[in-house]
């Protein structure tokens, strides 16, 4: 389909209990139709905790209940959660289709300011997948510093970053998503949470959706849950990259 109808949540998060905020969230999706994408934040299930796999849903759990909003809403829907797996704990990005088909990305870039690099594995591989005629990135809140990792290699067309960004760096978030638009020529959407979570640290969300271009088509209410939504079109994305292919004289990058 050449268009492609998103929605970002940005919501506070309930510390380390996993049930109260998939009943928040239910609360949330209770009222949203008519959308191709829903996006929640990192660490949906529990916030950014270092502990937080040890004690958070299992993977099954999560899956079936994003599955289970993918379906009633006919729309891909998905976060990050801490997952424990068999050879240790990951931040993982769940993406679950109506149908049941899941996406998955382990984040790569771990926070180590916050030892984040000490208690999960870093992912391994980029992911790209696609749904419903567009092709998609995701990418998980410390990713969005490193651009080699998610340089566009004419192979998307809509960024997805999730994150918990402390408040005080909300000036870098802002800057690298619309940086990250411009220089890859594909649409950025970034879902960052709200609020005060278990360590004490406050949380702006300035969630916001960008044009290629890097125009601010929606932008949440900083320190405000909110819902913010936009209407994508494949057809302009093309047009600006046939119009302006500065992508064809991109520096080829191996990781």
């Amino acid at each position: 389909m050449s268009t492609l109808n998103i929605t970002v949540l940005q919501e506070t998060l309930t510390w380390m209990d996993g049930e109260a905020n998939l009943r928040h969230f239910d609360r949330v999706l209770s009222g949203i139709h008519g959308r191709d994408l829903i996006l929640l934040p990192e660490m949906f299930t529990t916030g950014f905790a270092m502990e937080a796999a040890k004690s958070s849903l299992p993977q099954q759990q999560v899956v079936e209940w994003l599955h289970g909003h993918a379906r009633t809403r006919n729309a891909l829907v998905g976060g990050s959660a801490a997952i424990q797996t068999e050879n240790g704990a990951v931040n993982r990005f769940l993406l679950v289709e109506p149908d049941g088909t899941l996406h998955q990305y382990d984040k790569r870039h771990l926070f180590r300011m916050a030892d984040e690099h000490h208690h999960y594995l870093p992912g391994e591989t980029r992911e790209v997948f696609n749904w419903r005629g567009w092709r998609i990135l995701p990418q998980i809140c410390y990713d969005l510093r490193f651009p080699v990792f998610s340089r566009n290699r004419n192979d998307y067309d809509l960024a997805l970053f999730v994150a918990n960004w402390p408040a005080p760096r909300a000036l870098h978030w802002q800057a690298l998503l619309l940086a990250r638009a411009i220089e890859n020529q594909a649409y950025v959407a970034g879902c960052n949470r709200v609020g005060e979570d278990g360590n004490h640290h406050q949380y702006s969300g300035d969630s916001r959706i960008i044009s290629p271009q890097g125009e601010i088509l929606s932008a949440a209410e900083p320190f405000k849950q909110a819902r913010i939504d936009a209407e994508l079109s494949l057809d302009a994305l093309n047009a600006y990259r046939e119009r302006f292919p500065a992508w064809r004289d991109a520096d080829n990058f191996s990781l």
